[in-house]
């Protein structure tokens, strides 16, 4: 991996990083009550947004496509950390849910954006960033792609017979929304 893409690709991972910080100093871990499938789907719902901005050239909501991007970097880190943790069990007292500290919270984050990256440096090298030849709305249908098989697995209850897993899917989409962040970066900057 090039010295660039590696100073690129941590830009944008600060970027997410940092939204998701601060978003967890307001709410905490409350995405914890989410099941992995309502996380899959709220994914699903950002990048079917980019993908119609991108067909119809417009927004009506203030955000464009990179916070979108931005929100499937960081709701796909929380699905990592979900498929690690499991669905939180509701007790019959409520007081009684073990909340995940916001430290604990953050270091998982970095420890799944640190795999993401490290399958990213190894794919990188293979294909020799083919990447960047890319468009930014084959990064979108690439996502959704992976949303579809991320749905099916779990239809399946997380059986495939011959495909990798979900949080292989997870970190391919983390990967991609980055490389579309640093495309995104490059226009703004031309």
């Amino acid at each position: 991996m090039s010295n660039k893409t590696n100073t690129e690709f941590e830009i944008a991972i600060k970027k997410a990083k940092d939204i998701f910080d601060k978003k967890l100093k307001d709410y905490g871990a409350s995405w914890r009550m989410l099941r992995s499938q309502s996380v899959t789907d709220q994914i699903f719902i950002k990048a079917q947004r980019i993908r119609s901005i991108e067909e119809k050239g417009t927004y009506l909501v203030e955000e464009g496509i990179e916070p979108e991007f931005i929100g499937i970097v960081n709701y796909s880190v929380i699905a990592l950390i979900q498929l690690e943790l499991g669905n939180l069990e509701i007790p019959e007292n409520p007081e009684n849910i073990k909340e995940l500290d916001t430290l604990e919270a953050a270091d998982m984050y970095d420890k799944h954006l640190a795999t993401a990256k490290d399958l990213m440096f190894n794919k990188n090298h293979d294909y020799d960033e083919a990447w960047r030849d890319m468009r930014i709305s084959s990064f979108t249908d690439l996502i959704l792609t992976k949303l579809m098989r991320i749905k099916q697995i779990e239809d399946n209850k997380g059986q495939t017979l011959i495909s990798e897993g979900i949080d292989a899917n997870y970190h391919d989409i983390i990967n991609y929304s980055i490389f579309a962040l640093i495309k995104i970066e490059e226009k703004v900057n031309c």
